[in-house]
């Protein structure tokens, strides 16, 4: 396999880190078949006013996270994606705004790589956006679509399997939060 097969598939993973003191950063990356990075984009941190969240309601997070930050860190990226992959339910509602699919990976319960800010059950998503999920494991992965998105498994199916089957979706999650984690010590 050539350097240009590897490059020429990619795995994007998308998530939102929660910072009290700044708001949310949104970080995105894109890994090639061997599971090293090709793009990194992270976003200024977004705050919502009061007056947002009157307004958006209960479909706030859904908005922030999909469209005010991922569809954002989506559009940056110089090439395409085999699929994406979120850990928080919320960053779902990227899906609208993705020409891939987008598969929300889940935790083990109790594991370390849970995100904090999301607890049991791993599965709920905005009830008003959505009614429900598909769910169904991609290799040895839970994964879900929403139920608008279930046409997306076969394509996630047989995506995964020829790019990245032998490697951990869930660890990239750690890597982004790191490297926000470092950019906010860097503008210190």
């Amino acid at each position: 396999m050539g350097s240009g097969d590897n490059r020429s598939s990619a795995v994007g993973f998308f998530t939102v880190v929660a910072s009290e003191q700044h708001g949310l950063f949104g970080g995105y990356l894109l890994l090639n078949r061997s599971a090293r990075p090709l793009e990194f984009h992270c976003t200024a941190p977004v705050k919502p006013n009061r007056a947002q969240e009157i307004l958006y309601g209960p479909t706030l997070e859904s908005y922030l996270y999909g469209e005010a930050i991922g569809a954002a860190l989506l559009t940056k990226a110089s090439m395409p994606v085999d699929f994406v992959c979120v850990e928080l339910p919320a960053a779902l509602a990227v899906r609208e705004f993705s020409s891939s699919p987008v598969a929300l990976v889940a935790a083990v319960e109790g594991s370390a790589d849970a995100p904090a800010a999301e607890s049991l059950p791993l599965f709920r998503v905005d009830a008003a956006h959505e009614r429900g999920l598909h769910r169904f494991r991609l290799g040895t992965h839970d994964v879900a679509v929403p139920r608008r998105y279930a046409d997306d498994e076969p394509a996630l199916a047989a995506r995964y399997r020829e790019v990245v089957e032998s490697f951990d979706l869930r660890e990239p999650f750690k890597r982004i939060r790191g490297a926000i984690e470092e950019a906010q010590r860097g503008g210190r």
